[in-house]
């Protein structure tokens, strides 16, 4: 199987070193000098540093993106949330299928749309999809076990994916709920900063378990008002992110969360990660999507609220604390 990886950040090269061990894969960079410093030292010393990239691993940057895509039997868009528009618009007439990595609403315009919805925009005709679920690229480059999940109305694309990447340390799971999965890939990491928040403050663990299944209960309630099914927030896709991204030492939302309790600001804390934080660029559009249908989401607006310097990090936790007695499902 050849596959093209668009995209040579952390987690677009562990998955391409990965699936470079059974087929052939190109990775490709949008820097040229990046893909040069990658080739020569077979790392990726910016995001992955210390990982050797396996030798059958080729690397590409000056080769126009639909021309390695029409190569390839399957392409895959490892960019930032903000670059999935453009590269949606470059493969807009591929033939192959196309999964994208990245997980957020849009925080561009105003109508905060989820990749799915971008992809009907601007490539309506693409058979789509994506890969997502609780992943940790450095796990993965250490060939450390994790499991994923494949989502797409497209049950070629669903069999792509798990052709491409299921093998003995990565199990993935077909999914045709493309929109719960995106839903919950999204707010996981506006909840994550939330978490960083919380341990950040040392609220303790009885803060975080409450924080961590009331902020499911949102997910949830925002996914199916977009029409996603409930169930799928229980999979990998939204309780195990969630639950990897809101407590794991390597979750860049996360330690946004822990720098805002400690005093920084927004400017600092996104600026020290040297990686992009999706949940601080797409808080404002999930808040604002849930508005417009009328989902109450209280923990994802708090954040929203603290990422635009309206409330600082204890006022955040005193308005939650403070709303008026609900029952827990309604």
């Amino acid at each position: 199987m050849k596959l093209a990886v668009f995209g040579a950040g952390a987690w677009g090269t562990a998955l391409a070193a990965s699936a470079a061990t059974r087929h052939e894969v190109v990775l490709w960079a949008r820097d040229p000098a990046q893909a040069a410093l990658i080739q020569a030292e077979r790392e990726n010393r910016r995001y992955l540093p210390g990982i050797a990239l396996p030798p059958s691993l080729a690397i590409a940057s000056g080769t126009p993106v639909p021309e390695l895509a029409a190569r390839c039997d399957l392409a895959i868009i490892a960019t930032p949330m903000a670059g999935l528009r453009p590269m949606l618009h470059s493969l807009a007439s591929c033939e192959r299928p196309v999964a994208w990595l990245c997980k957020g609403f849009e925080a561009t315009g105003s109508e905060g749309l989820l990749g799915h919805e971008i992809q009907a925009q601007v490539a309506p005709a693409l058979r789509a999809g994506i890969l997502s679920g609780p992943s940790f690229a450095l796990e993965l480059a250490q060939g450390r076990p994790a499991a994923l999940v494949a989502a797409s109305g497209h049950p070629a694309v669903r069999e792509a994916l798990v052709g491409a990447f299921h093998g003995e340390l990565l199990r993935v799971y077909a999914n045709d709920d493309i929109t719960g999965v995106e839903v919950g890939g999204a707010i996981k990491n506006v909840l994550a900063i939330a978490c960083g928040l919380c341990d950040g403050l040392e609220l303790g663990l009885n803060a975080r378990a409450a924080l961590i299944t009331r902020g499911l209960a949102e997910m949830t309630r925002l996914g199916v008002a977009l029409g996603a099914r409930a169930e799928t927030f229980m999979g990998l896709s939204g309780l195990g992110d969630l639950v990897l991204t809101a407590t794991g030492d390597l979750s860049r939302n996360r330690r946004v969360g822990l720098l805002l309790a400690r005093g920084s600001s927004v400017q600092d804390a996104t600026g020290s990660l040297g990686h992009v934080a999706e949940g601080v660029l797409c808080a404002r559009a999930v808040v604002a999507r849930a508005e417009r249908l009328g989902v109450e989401m209280p923990i994802s607006r708090a954040v929203s609220r603290l990422l635009g310097g309206e409330l600082k990090p204890r006022a955040a936790v005193a308005e939650l604390m403070a709303r008026d007695p609900a029952p827990e499902v309604r």
